[in-house]
């Protein structure tokens, strides 16, 4: 099987671009009830993934950074924690699965590291359970 046909494409998928502040950061999590969010620049090229702890750090570590001035911090300026690897469209299915071991998404890319997409943990597992249990 290939991996593709475990991508949610990029027009279904909540992401931030390089250029989206903290507060638009915060409210686009929020709005999609996720815990990390794929990044990519204005290329569209995957940079890789801010989490809630990524913007609770940089809140902590930056004086004077509050509610009211979020949007004055990029998410560019915002360190990550972990680095969540990506796999290649064509990649083979164990790639895939050895990095969804760790991360909740795979994040997608085509061969100039454009970001396509993700798949998600989940579907994975439910798809392996469906198939397991048939």
């Amino acid at each position: 099987m290939e991996i593709k046909s475990f991508l949610l494409p990029k027009e279904k998928v909540s992401y931030l671009t390089t250029s989206a502040s903290m507060k638009e950061a915060i409210g686009q999590l929020e709005a999609c009830q996720y815990t990390a969010i794929p990044v990519i620049d204005d290329e569209g090229k995957y940079i890789g993934t801010l989490s809630e702890g990524d913007l609770l750090w940089k809140l902590k570590r930056t004086p004077g950074l509050g509610f009211d001035n979020m949007d004055e911090v990029l998410v560019s300026d915002i360190q990550k924690r972990i680095y969540n690897e990506c796999v290649a469209v064509d990649a083979h299915m164990e790639d895939m699965l050895t990095l969804a071991a760790d991360q909740n998404f795979v994040p997608v890319v085509d061969g100039n590291r454009v970001f396509l997409g993700i798949i998600r943990r989940r579907d994975i597992i439910e798809y392996y359970t469906r198939n397991i249990t048939d």
